[in-house]
């Protein structure tokens, strides 16, 4: 396994999914993390009632109990504001000293419940304001008092509402303390100044009462309920007060002060409603007033007492428990982080070395089996070898338990994929020997024909037979090469190969000769080089596929153009057309293909699949060449191929190539013809044919003549191969051929002259299977039959061969001229309509396919 590849899987594994290690740590670390979370939630619960708790207590020491002692001096001012009203002269001075007095008072409150006011709770906060704005009611008040502007029920209606205010604030901070017992202090606070406050009331009517000598039935009414409340409540209170404050509260009680003014209290009431005798009385008024205002403060102090004690008793309360959170929080944090840690080391440890020692070593296996093993065995398995898949895939063996199992799972799906890639391979093998062999046979049945056609033109001496017979030799050539094609896409080598160099024109002329329209190519100067015999035959094969495709994909009667240019990394040979060209994204695809060649399969899977470009591809990869797909200059395609410096001839190499044609020898191919008996028959070599001109007498320059000079014929090669001798050259030339006839390779050469027809063809060698007799006929094997070996003819006569070129007769120029012409129009038609009926196609193929 490449070790760069661990990094990316261990990378997309941590992008889509949580380790085992992160799963089972968060397993463990659940538990602690939720036990610490619900400290913290009550924890908070904790912190947040000491600090409410510390926030009323505070708002209790600093506005509650100084509001008790300015709320008993405003009690002392209500009594005197109604004496005032009752008796002008006697009252007013007695008044303003007790304003001036509860003035200061007051400012020290205000000023406690603006600073208190945004620490404590929203509830104690309205409090606060609506006791507030009652003050700011006083001035007014009081003004009306002294303007005696006022009644004295208006009187008693402010000041008791004024007071009614502050016991509300009272009561609401006992009642918010969480604490049970700081709430019930609190409370019995409240009914002690509540009780006070009653008393005063009482007191003031009695006063008034006293004042005017008279009881009115309403006044005496209230009179009596105010004195059953207050009593009532102190009985009520009584048990609850705090120890100093109840020794405080029964000394009270006990004093004479109380009994007085309860012994005064019951004779108003006796005396009920009606005129009053002031001293009919135990005490006057002025004394019932100092008596009420004296008991009333000390209920007052005993009020204060009381609130203090609790208040101070609940911001102790509310500090410990504060620090107790504290500290119970932060053992808690310590025994949380300490069991999270201990938790994860042993999760880990467990993990480490029980779990996943394991899960990689499964993982190193299998990914060694899948990256190594499994490919090497399918790709032998693809190759035809015998795999022994028990022997070569080990089990992965990790025990009984549930990893064991997987690992189990993992033998049964890999030994699943290699059955399943040998029983591929194995049909793959039988379907690419049927193909094969159909193939072979094909390419048998193209030999003998091609014996067959080479024996009839030998013999020919008509020229338009001879012309057919040409005609048929090159469409059996392309179906040889056809039938090679389907032996380079079985795997196999085609059969033809060459021992000795050949030259570069040489093998660029057998290949256009192999194609259907060779008459249009026009080949521009090839450099002077030879490739190696080895590279020939697929050079011939790479070429003439890039041609038939540019003939193809070109309009009718269009030149393509071939150049050769020689380069540091070898030799460049472009193959340009005037066709349509290609999309770019078939270019680009086209050229990833001459790139990296696909498998036949999966090549043959796609619908748009092209076998002539996956040919050239497969032998470009054999050669070692480099084949790309551009726009042309004409705006067709542009097919370059770059022969490497490998597949050409050293200098050695080239001096050994043949001076008289050009060319090495050949060897014959091997044809795999299933006889019956199984036996593999050894065919006779043929090479491309094609029709061939005869040079002109005198030698012409092609560029400045216009002269056609015919291209190399495997046709040729075929009678030279059996009739050269020692010194190479060919004992008689074939019969002539239509002197302009349309059946040729143009070349075009600035720099060489014409040359005969069978200078520069392509010779195969001598082959060493014994002769057969008869046209046609199977060998021994009833396989192909082979080649015979026949001497060279005797030089045959040729009409008007030695006149001059003033007395040659041609009378069938003019008839040829015409159908020449009328071929031409047919062509030019034929493409237009087809054009015309491709521009109407809306799915007419765009890409360029296989020319055969």
């Amino acid at each position: 396994m490449n070790n760069e590849d661990k990094p990316a899987l261990d990378k997309s594994g941590q992008g889509q999914h949580k380790s085992i290690r992160q799963r089972l740590t968060g397993t463990v670390l659940i538990p602690s993390i939720a036990l610490l979370v619900l400290w913290v939630a009550m924890s908070a619960y904790f912190v947040i009632d000491a600090f409410y708790v510390r926030a009323v207590a505070s708002s209790v020491q600093q506005v509650s109990i100084p509001a008790v002692t300015s709320l008993t001096s405003l009690q002392q001012e209500r009594q005197l504001s109604l004496v005032y009203l009752d008796r002008p002269a006697a009252g007013l001075a007695d008044l303003q000293s007790q304003q001036q007095r509860i003035d200061t008072s007051l400012g020290s409150l205000r000023t406690a419940i603006d600073d208190i006011r945004a620490d404590v709770p929203e509830e104690i906060g309205g409090r606060m304001s609506d006791l507030e704005s009652r003050l700011d009611e006083l001035p007014e008040m009081r003004t009306q008092i002294n303007l005696r502007d006022v009644s004295a029920d208006e009187v008693n209606e402010y000041y008791n509402a004024l007071i009614d205010s502050a016991t509300g604030l009272f009561d609401a901070q006992a009642r918010l303390v969480p604490d049970v017992e700081a709430t019930q202090n609190g409370i019995v606070a409240t009914d002690l100044f509540r009780a006070a406050d009653e008393m005063s009331r009482a007191a003031s009517l009695a006063s008034s009462a006293f004042a005017n000598s008279s009881f009115s039935p309403e006044d005496h009414r209230v009179f009596s309920e105010l004195v059953g409340s207050y009593r009532s409540s102190l009985d009520d209170a009584s048990p609850n007060l705090l120890a100093d404050v109840r020794s405080d509260y029964d000394g009270l009680v006990s004093g004479e002060n109380w009994q007085r003014l309860r012994a005064i209290e019951n004779e108003l009431i006796s005396q009920g409603p009606g005129p009053l005798d002031p001293n009919s009385f135990s005490m006057t008024g002025s004394e019932l007033r100092n008596l009420s205002g004296e008991v009333s403060a000390s209920l007052s102090g005993l009020t204060t007492k009381q609130a203090d004690q609790t208040s101070t008793k609940a911001l102790d309360d509310s500090g410990q428990n504060l620090t107790n959170v504290l500290l119970g929080s932060a053992a808690t944090l310590i025994a949380a982080v300490a069991s999270i840690i201990v938790a994860v080391r042993v999760s880990r440890t467990l993990v480490d070395r029980t779990l996943m020692t394991r899960l990689e070593r499964l993982r190193n296996d299998s990914l060694e089996m899948a990256s190594t093993r499994l490919p090497s065995m399918v790709q032998r398995l693809k190759e035809g070898e015998s795999v022994d898949v028990t022997a070569e895939m080990p089990k992965l063996d990790h025990g009984r338990d549930e990893l064991g199992q997987v690992a189990e799972a993992f033998n049964l799906a890999q030994l699943t994929a290699v059955n399943a890639a040998a029983s591929e391979a194995k049909a793959r093998s039988g379907v690419n020997n049927v193909f094969l062999g159909i193939a072979h046979r094909n390419q048998g049945l193209v030999h003998r024909q091609l014996q067959i056609l080479d024996r009839m033109e030998s013999r020919e001496e008509n020229p338009s037979q001879l012309k057919s017979l040409f005609q048929l030799d090159n469409l059996a050539t392309r179906a040889r090469r056809t039938t090679e094609n389907l032996i380079i896409l079985g795997g196999k080598q085609p059969g033809r190969r060459w021992r000795k160099p050949v030259m570069l024109m040489d093998v660029l002329r057998a290949a256009i000769s192999e194609t259907e329209h060779f008459s249009r190519v026009e080949v521009e100067p090839i450099p002077t080089l030879a490739l190696s015999g080895s590279a020939v035959a697929d050079t011939i094969h790479l070429v003439a596929e890039l041609v038939d495709n540019a003939t193809s994909f070109s309009p009718p009667g269009s030149p393509v153009y071939m150049t050769g240019t020689k380069v540091a990394r070898g030799v460049v040979v472009d193959i340009a057309d005037q066709g349509l060209g290609m999309k770019d994204d078939v270019r680009e695809w086209a050229n990833t293909m001459m790139a990296n060649p696909p498998e036949f399969d999966a090549m043959a899977m796609k619908a748009d699949a092209s076998l002539g470009l996956f040919v050239v591809a497969r032998l470009a990869h054999r050669l070692g060449a480099q084949v790309t797909f551009d726009a042309s200059r004409y705006g067709g395609t542009r097919a370059t191929v770059l022969l490497p410096t490998a597949v050409l001839a050293t200098d050695e190499q080239a001096a050994d190539v043949d001076s008289g044609f050009h060319a090495s020898l050949a060897e014959e191919p091997e044809i795999e013809a299933h006889s019956p008996g199984g036996v593999k028959q050894q065919a006779a070599a043929t090479t491309p044919s094609m029709p061939v001109v005869p040079a002109p007498s005198k030698p012409t320059t092609e560029r400045t003549t216009g002269t056609l000079t015919p291209g190399p014929s495997e046709h040729q090669l075929r009678d030279e191969k059996k009739s050269h001798d020692s010194n190479g050259y060919a004992p008689a030339r074939r019969p002539n051929a239509e002197p302009n006839g349309s059946d040729t390779v143009m070349t075009r050469d600035t720099d060489t002259t014409a040359t005969p027809a069978t200078g520069g063809a392509i010779h195969p060698a001598p082959t060493d299977t014994p002769e057969h007799t008869g046209e046609g006929q199977a060998g021994p094997a009833g396989g192909l039959p082979q080649r015979k070996r026949r001497r060279a003819p005797l030089p045959q006569r040729r009409p008007q061969e030695n006149l001059v070129d003033q007395l040659r007769d041609d009378p069938d120029s003019e008839q040829r001229d015409i159908e020449r012409f009328e071929g031409r129009t047919r062509s030019t038609l034929s493409a237009f309509h087809k054009g015309t009926r491709r521009g109407r196609n809306a799915d007419g193929p765009d890409t360029p396919t296989e020319a055969n």
